[in-house]
């Protein structure tokens, strides 16, 4: 129970209580205080003096014997006490507020009475009015029963849709459910759509005679007609745009005061769509190609890979990556390859990226990645070619002993060799060559670009500044 609420509830007083009630005797006034209240207390200096109680169910619990000369405070439970308190404390005063406190029961589940308290004749008397809350904990308890039965409701008509739509998409035959006052595609499965020629997007709201030929459309109507007035219907030799000829099968039935027909087309044997290509050639070819072939989702976790990724990983199974991120295999820093993937999210595609390949043990070998994101309705994965070029590169490339004389000369070595063997190798001016180009292969991110560099980044500020101040 909210305290808050009845401590802000207003009552209204009589407006001339002596009038009216002045020649009330203590018996009448006993008796509407008692019929008034579940339980009324009279209490001295917190004693418990009197007790009045209505209904069998209060005293049957034995309080009226009980709580007689015993301390108000010492009947309720322990957090309870401090709102007896609270309670006697305010009984002088004008404002009255209504506090929730529990009684301990016989049975061990305590008693929960909403008591106010106002001063009676002398200053330590006081009278004590409670109201029993259990009928309104059951009703509460009721509410809330209610409410767990009609989510289970809820969920078990959700899980009932989920079958029916599964059901629905995965037949084989073409059935559709169409409005036979406006001709209108309320549903169709998958196999509806092939015959007509569109997706179920497409078709979903479309009319339905747009989906067959001129000549059969007046006999659509026709067996749509029939079936709203005698039930079922059936008309062969009907011919949809595709090409396709078969029969139309129609049935009614009732949804929430609404007529619907439900339609299965029936091809002709002959008729029937050529299903799509098998694509097992397909696969079984990317599966043995030499380079290696991964799919990730967008976030870069694995979803599959083909055998020269597991070799080139040194991975037995393909099932022990998928799910695993990219990024522990693919990049010599996590930067480098948010790097690839903004590309990638900007582009739609990356070509011949230069980057490293690790294997499980810490192996490193160069490596060149093309990929591409495949956007579709269901998710949008994002799919790696990789391909080994070590055999391309020298063992130890070597820095011509020419000085660069532009950023594009020096961008194939950043990124391939460590920082500190150029920097060993050449000078300042190269080094100063190697920031700008890690900074434009990074879009002027200095983060990335310190991260790729190998350097922290006051590192690469450091340095920034240094070549500023030399020009």
């Amino acid at each position: 129970m909210d305290e808050s609420l009845s401590a802000n509830t207003q009552s209204i007083p009589f407006r001339s209580p002596k009038r009216f009630l002045g020649d009330l005797d203590y018996r009448t006034t006993a008796q509407i205080i008692a019929s008034a209240a579940d339980v009324a207390l009279v209490l001295d200096d917190g004693i418990i003096q009197d007790v009045a109680l209505a209904g069998d169910y209060l005293a049957g619990e034995g309080y009226e014997r009980s709580w007689r000369g015993k301390s108000w405070i010492e009947t309720v439970t322990v957090e309870s006490r401090a709102k007896i308190e609270a309670l006697l404390e305010e009984a002088p005063s004008r404002k009255r507020r209504w506090r929730q406190v529990n009684h301990p029961a016989a049975g061990g589940v305590d008693i929960p009475i909403r008591y106010t308290a106002l001063r009676a004749g002398s200053a330590s008397r006081v009278l004590a009015i409670g109201r029993d809350l259990r009928s309104v904990s059951t009703l509460q308890q009721r509410l809330v029963e209610a409410h767990q039965n009609l989510e289970r409701d809820h969920s078990s008509l959700r899980e009932a849709e989920a079958r029916y739509r599964l059901l629905f998409q995965s037949v084989a035959q073409p059935v559709i459910v169409v409005r036979p006052d406006t001709m209108e595609i309320e549903e169709i499965n998958a196999a509806a759509a092939r015959v007509f020629g569109d997706s179920i997007e497409g078709l979903t709201g479309a009319l339905l005679d747009t989906g067959f030929t001129t000549d059969a459309k007046r006999a659509v109507a026709a067996t749509i007609a029939e079936a709203d007035a005698t039930g079922t219907a059936r008309t062969e030799g009907l011919s949809v745009v595709t090409g396709v000829r078969g029969s139309l099968v129609a049935s009614s039935f009732r949804e929430r005061d609404a007529l619907r027909v439900i339609l299965r087309f029936e091809p002709d044997v002959e008729e029937m769509p050529a299903p799509e290509p098998r694509r097992d050639e397909v696969l079984r070819v990317l599966e043995s190609l030499p380079d290696a072939l991964v799919v990730t989702e967008t976030d870069l976790q694995i979803v599959a890979a083909n055998q020269a990724f597991l070799t080139m990983t040194q991975i037995a199974r393909a099932e022990h990556i998928v799910g695993s991120p990219l990024y522990d295999h693919l990049g010599r820093s996590r930067a480098e390859l948010n790097v690839m993937t903004s590309s990638i999210e900007s582009h739609g595609s990356v070509r011949n990226f230069a980057t490293v390949m690790r294997d499980r043990f810490g192996g490193e070998e160069a490596v060149e990645v093309s990929a591409v994101l495949s956007p579709s309705e269901e998710r949008n994965v994002l799919g790696f070619s990789i391909r080994n070029v070590s055999r391309r590169l020298s063992a130890n490339p070597k820095i011509a002993r020419e000085l660069p004389t532009s950023v594009d000369q020096l961008t194939g070595l950043v990124g391939r060799v460590p920082l500190k063997e150029i920097v060993r190798e050449s000078t300042d001016f190269i080094e100063q060559l190697c920031v700008e180009a890690a900074l434009e292969i990074t879009e002027g991110n200095r983060a990335s670009a310190a991260e790729i560099l190998g350097l922290s980044r006051q590192g690469l500020y450091s340095k920034l500044r240094r070549f500023q101040s030399s020009h």
